[in-house]
């Protein structure tokens, strides 16, 4: 009677440690779900940063550009902005581009355009770019676009 009594704590002791260590294991990997979509979400947010301010556009319109087959980009530095992130804008005018899907087709080419511009070429970040897309911009491929802008990038310093 006394070693039944004995097994049966020895039991259920046990089967406290494997509950105990299940709910660990729980916390652990709920925790590390968290931590990783933290660091995913780091590693997501690009160094881009949209100009909000109209006096932004309006200055960089008087600044420096630089004009090919598919944009017009303007570049200039600004006062007061965080030169560790890229400032930077892209436009498809309505009255050019009539449907919303396009517009929106061609400003998406552009932002992954410009985050290989970030990740391939040193850009300088001390300037804010305004970057409006011509409709010929919607007819041609990807990579022709690309390496157009990519030089264009390169020619400023």
């Amino acid at each position: 009677m006394v070693l039944d009594q004995r097994w049966q704590l020895k039991v259920e002791k046990n089967f406290l440690k494997e509950d105990v260590i299940r709910d660990e294991r729980i916390l652990q990997c709920r925790l590390l779900k968290k931590s990783q979509k933290v660091n995913k979400l780091n590693l997501m947010k690009s160094k881009i940063i949209a100009l909000s301010k109209n006096e932004d556009f309006k200055i960089l319109l008087k600044k420096k550009k630089i004009s090919n087959k598919y944009i017009t980009l303007f570049f200039g530095p600004l006062e007061g902005k965080d030169n560790k992130k890229l400032n930077i804008s892209f436009v498809a005018k309505k009255k050019l581009v009539r449907s919303a899907v396009n517009r929106n087709k061609i400003k998406r080419r552009l932002r992954n355009i410009m985050n290989e511009v970030v990740k391939n070429i040193s850009i300088n970040l001390n300037y804010s770019y305004l970057v409006i897309a011509k409709i010929t911009m919607l007819n041609n491929e990807y990579t022709i676009i690309k390496d157009t802008l990519f030089q264009d990038i390169k020619k400023i310093k």
